[in-house]
């Protein structure tokens, strides 16, 4: 919390139940933001102090917690409420003439644009109390990019930054897919702006590590540079995760070799359907009559009858790297005439170097898979979070450094929320921005 001098004169705050300004106090309190505070004071320096930095700063976490669509919303809620003036650190013998002006918000925002590394600081040292407080934290990672497009709706052709078009955002194109009446249906999404990109717990719905970029940027890259910061800054996190999941947009060699290998954490990534050819299934190689389908199932062929069965899922072989299938015969009883003869009725071991984005550790045929990968959704409930809580569903905000600087803001207030609740032993509101203990 940017501490602020008592000089209230009221006594309001005597009154044990805040209220509303509850949700604010918290944050206030649980918010480790004094380097923050006192480098943007001694960047001021001996300037004029009209307008308090800790109090601004204070305001500002307020716009978010009480969902504020513009710094002019902000503006007319403080003029009419003294409390909150007064709990954000102004001046309460002002009265609303402590409330700063537009033009003095306008010139924060250009001053902290300097210090958003700042910013991520904060958000770390955040994930950092999370992860020592939540049980289990990190241990199921999920993925995804969130669209946000910019106020401008377009770019300015002479690349001159004049205050009213974007001179940073690019356009993106985002490929659906989907089960239609007449079969698969493609539909493409364009829009303006900006991605983005997200890894947090799947559990708690808490974000770990992101970035910001253009609209266009590749998300199976980003995550990949996401993860490696994570891996420096939260090792233990890294470490400890068991699940990393993604949709199929994610579906890349790279990114599946690089969670296993590297790190250890199992790839739970849907797969696309890359093969051109119409058959559905392939020979496993060095083998007569076992095959596989795209999503890597496995399957044996009775060389009498003609007859296909898919093999059942026995274990992974971690110290092997290896995937243990048994006979359906041996396993379930199933009526096989070649059982005697097969060279694989005592079952067989698959590498997963045989084709990294087809044999992961935990086989996509499962249900085990299928009940992880649900998991997912928490990615899609942050996105929607951002959108509606946060409000980047209907915003002002135009460039990149802006935008960083703002989806920052939006993080350390949903994590310091979280946190605040955690401590007090409040679990069941820990993603909750709206209500109060």
């Amino acid at each position: 919390m940017a501490r602020v001098a008592q000089m209230n004169i009221f006594s309001w705050k005597e009154i044990e139940d805040l209220g509303d300004l509850e949700r604010l106090k918290l944050v206030l309190n649980t918010l480790d933001d004094e380097k923050f505070i006192r480098v943007l004071e001694k960047n001021r320096d001996k300037g004029r102090d009209d307008y308090p930095i800790r109090a601004i700063w204070n305001s500002i976490l307020a716009l978010v917690v009480y969902q504020h669509p513009s710094i002019e919303s902000l503006i007319r809620e403080l003029k009419r409420n003294a409390q909150l003036r007064e709990l954000c650190g102004f001046n309460p013998l002002k009265g609303s003439k402590a409330v700063p002006s537009s033009y003095a918000y306008s010139r924060f925002f250009k001053n902290i644009l300097k210090y958003g590394n700042l910013i991520t600081d904060i958000f770390q040292n955040l994930v950092s109390c999370l992860q020592k407080e939540l049980p289990n934290f990190g241990k199921n990672l999920a993925g995804d990019g969130k669209q946000i497009s910019s106020f401008a709706s377009k770019r300015n052709k002479n690349n001159i930054e004049d205050g009213r078009r974007d001179i940073d955002a690019n356009f993106g194109i985002k490929k659906y897919r989907f089960e239609g009446e007449k079969g698969i249906v493609e539909k493409l999404k364009s829009w303006f702006g900006y991605k983005v990109h997200i890894v947090a717990d799947a559990d708690y719905e808490l974000p770990i590590g992101y970035e910001v970029t253009r609209a266009s940027i590749d998300e199976k890259k980003e995550v990949n540079k996401i993860l490696e910061k994570i891996f420096i800054t939260h090792p233990e996190i890294i470490n400890n995760c068991e699940y990393g999941i993604f949709d199929r947009g994610y579906d890349d060699q790279k990114l599946i070799t690089k969670l296993w290998n590297e790190y250890k954490i199992k790839p739970i990534i849907d797969i696309r359907n890359m093969w051109k050819d119409k058959d559905d299934t392939r020979l496993l190689k060095d083998y007569k009559n076992i095959v596989y389908d795209f999503k890597g199932g496995l399957y044996c062929y009775c060389l009498i009858t003609g007859d296909k069965k898919p093999l059942i899922y026995s274990g992974f072989e971690k110290d092997r790297n290896t995937l243990k299938f048994s006979c359906p015969k041996k396993a379930y009883g199933v009526d096989c005439k070649y059982f005697k003869k097969c060279k694989h009725s005592s079952g067989l071991r698959v590498k997963l170097n045989e084709n990294v984005r087809l044999f992961t550790p935990l086989p996509r045929t499962t249900y085990k898979w299928k009940k992880i990968y649900n998991k997912r959704t928490s990615i899609e409930r942050i996105n929607s979070r951002l959108d509606v809580s946060f409000g980047f569903g209907n915003h002002t905000i135009r460039g990149i450094k802006k935008m960083k600087i703002r989806i920052g803001i939006a993080f350390i207030v949903m994590l310091s929320m979280s946190l605040g609740r955690v401590r007090q032993n409040n679990l069941k509101l820990i993603r909750s921005l709206v209500k109060t203990a």
